[in-house]
Formats: structure tokens, sequence, C-alpha cells
């Protein structure tokens, strides 16, 4: 994954709150083309992690094993495809982000692995360990004063409420229990659907063929996704956590 879930679950809550904005404030000259625009420039950028993540491996991978190349030759080279996907995004924010560099580092490591063994299945393994480090490094910030969602809420919340809002709303960790019970809640959520979700990954690249895995895979993350998101909003609705 190029973006970290940090950015998507901006972008998704972003989406959503300027949609609502669109809609309340319908009737006040100039607030709807604004609304607009932050909108279409969240499901742009929505767009383009789809395609260069998802659908430009998946092809890849299909178009080259179609001409001739081995599965091994495929998939190492579809996987390579994200590398200027990532350095491009790194320059253009001009910071060195942690998960484009891990991710990048993962490629290099399962590269070579593959390289040793020879077998595309270290490389159809290779993003599960993404998703499990990922996942054990959520379920590890449970320990901590700042776990994995108040981590992640807060450039949302800043966004709808400013500065000072989202001060005050990550303070609320400091006093009120209920909140913090909730915080903890979503992140083992996320941490354990990650962590599941590379349990997943590794049994499949094992044990079906070769050609389905990198469909059923990008088929996988969208779902488990797409699952968390909807948990996350539904439980945030109804335990008045939305700002």
């Amino acid at each position: 994954m190029g973006e970290t879930v940090n950015e998507q679950a901006e972008q998704a809550e972003q989406a959503e709150h300027t949609e609502q904005e669109t809609g309340a404030e319908a009737g006040r000259p100039g607030a709807a083309p604004g609304a607009d625009r932050k909108t279409g420039a969240a499901r742009r950028a929505l767009a383009r992690s789809l395609v260069f993540e998802l659908a430009l491996p998946l092809g890849g991978f299909y178009l080259l094993h179609g001409i001739g190349l081995s599965q091994w030759a495929a998939l190492l080279i579809s996987g390579l495809l994200l590398v200027p996907w990532l350095v491009l995004g790194m320059v253009r924010s001009r910071r060195v982000e942690a998960m484009p560099v891990f991710t990048l580092l993962l490629i290099a490591v399962g590269a070579l692995m593959s390289m040793v063994s020879g077998s595309p299945r270290v490389l159809l393994v290779r993003d599960s360990w993404l998703f499990g480090l990922l996942g054990l490094w959520v379920l590890g910030t449970l320990a901590t004063r700042r776990p994995f969602i108040l981590t992640a809420a807060r450039p949302v919340v800043a966004a709808k409420l400013g500065e000072a809002g989202a001060q005050e709303w990550a303070g609320r960790w400091d006093h009120d229990a209920v909140f913090r019970r909730h915080l903890r809640t979503l992140t083992a959520v996320w941490g354990l659907g990650f962590a599941v979700d590379a349990g997943i990954r590794v049994a499949l690249a094992c044990t079906l063929p070769v050609d389905v895995v990198p469909l059923v895979n990008s088929l996988q993350w969208p779902a488990v996704l797409g699952g968390l998101f909807g948990f996350h909003f539904r439980y945030v609705n109804r335990h008045g956590l939305k700002v």
C-alpha cells in the first residue's frame, strides 16, 4: 500500500464531511462549489490509489504472464510497478513517510528472497508481512496513552474543528473513561482486522493456485478495508463520537 491507513481514513472522513456540508449549505452562495472541490479531490486521490496500488500490479501480472513470462517473473515485475508511485508520493509530499519506505523495503526483501528460493509463493506472501506487522503495531498501541485511533483520527478532527478543537478532543483521553474505552475498542478492531487479514493471505498464498492468488488478494483488501471502515463509522455514529 502506498498510502497509510491514516491517510485513507482521513480522505474517507473528509469526503463524508464535505458531502454533508454541501447538502446543509446548498442555499448559501459559494459554499457548495468549495465543498464539491474537496469531495472531488478526495475521490480522485482514492481512485489514483486504487489504480496504482491494485489495478496496475494485478493487471501487470496477468499481462506479463499472458505474454509468456513465468509466474515468478510476472509477480516480481508487477510488484516493482509500485515503486515509482511510492517514490512520487514522497516527492510530492516532500517528506519521507514510514509506510511507503516500509513497503519499498518489503518489495526489496521479498524480491531477494524469491531470487534465492525461486518460488513465486514467496512473493505472494510478501504482502502478508505488511498487514501482519501493521496489525501487531496497532494492537501494541493499546498499551500506550496514544492508541492507534486517537493518533489516526486527530488530523480529521483538526480539519473539522481546527487545532484548538482537536486538542480539546484529544484531551478527553485524560479524563473521560468512556472515551478511552471506545477508542481502545476501535483500535482493537482495526488491529485484529489487519492481523486476521494477514493470516488469511498466508493461507491463500500457500494453498490456492499461484495464478489465482493475485486476483483474490486484490479483491480481499478492498473487502477488508470496507468492512473495517463500515464498522468504524457505525460505531462512531452509534456512540456519539462523531465530531
